[in-house]
């Protein structure tokens, strides 16, 4: 099997022996390739509509890895059991503020215990995300943007942190990793956010309202941006 781009990123942070609660899972392409060629102690795939859960169950039969890999239907986390012993969660291709609110749930629920390694894909609301991350006592250690199919997609790994975690305005809204490493993608995708704004700012143009706050802070934001990918 061969994995989509992000995919694969995804994988190269599952640690050897994982046993991982892969949510979302689409066809359990991440948790089956993981088995084959990542040394996969044990994962569950956990999808919450019908139709996907049932295309995960045939395509973890058709791989034969129906011991190691479990497929689940229900929502979130709620597909996790105490004794599926999971250490890592990964959560690919949903926005921030979902990504958040699943796993607010698993903390309610008990089913998320804080203690495992997170391996998020969020699709839009990164910033939102990694200030959630901070609330639950979690610290960002590792982060990659990268692009697939004319798709630009930011990987966010987060683990228990040690001691009171805190992140910067800059580093909640560029990732703390990205916006030292200021790779091409990294201002590929900032000058898209840059042009997009440029093209509010021509819609509130035509406003009848008064929207001069608005265009503040449209510029403002623009501003920092330029700062951030110029510097």
């Amino acid at each position: 099997m061969k994995l989509s781009k992000r995919l694969w990123a995804v994988a190269q942070y599952v640690k050897k022996e994982a046993r991982v609660a892969d949510i979302g899972s689409d066809h359990a392409h991440l948790p089956i390739w993981l088995a084959r060629e990542g040394d996969l102690a044990f994962a569950v795939a956990g999808e919450v509509v019908k139709g996907p859960y049932d295309n995960a169950v045939d395509e973890v039969k058709q791989a034969d890895l129906s011991e190691r890999i479990a497929v689940r239907l229900g929502d979130g986390l709620d597909v996790i059991n105490r004794s599926d012993q999971i250490d890592t969660i990964t959560i690919c291709g949903m926005g921030g503020q979902l990504i958040s609110d699943i796993l607010q749930r698993g903390i309610a629920s008990g089913r998320f215990k804080q203690t495992e390694r997170l391996i998020l894909q969020p699709n839009v609301g990164e910033a939102q995300l990694r200030a959630f991350l901070t609330s639950i006592h979690y610290e960002i250690v590792a982060e990659e943007i990268l692009e697939d199919q004319e798709h630009i997609y930011e990987i966010i790994v987060a683990e228990p942190a040690t001691e009171p975690a805190q992140l910067s305005i800059d580093e909640q809204i560029f990732g703390k990793f990205l916006m030292r490493e200021k790779s091409a993608i990294f201002k590929k995708k900032w000058q898209a956010e840059h042009d997009k704004l440029d093209y509010i700012l021509g819609q509130l143009d035509q406003a009848r309202d008064d929207v001069t706050e608005n265009v503040a802070n449209i510029k403002e934001q623009q501003r920092h941006i330029k700062e951030m990918i110029q510097s």
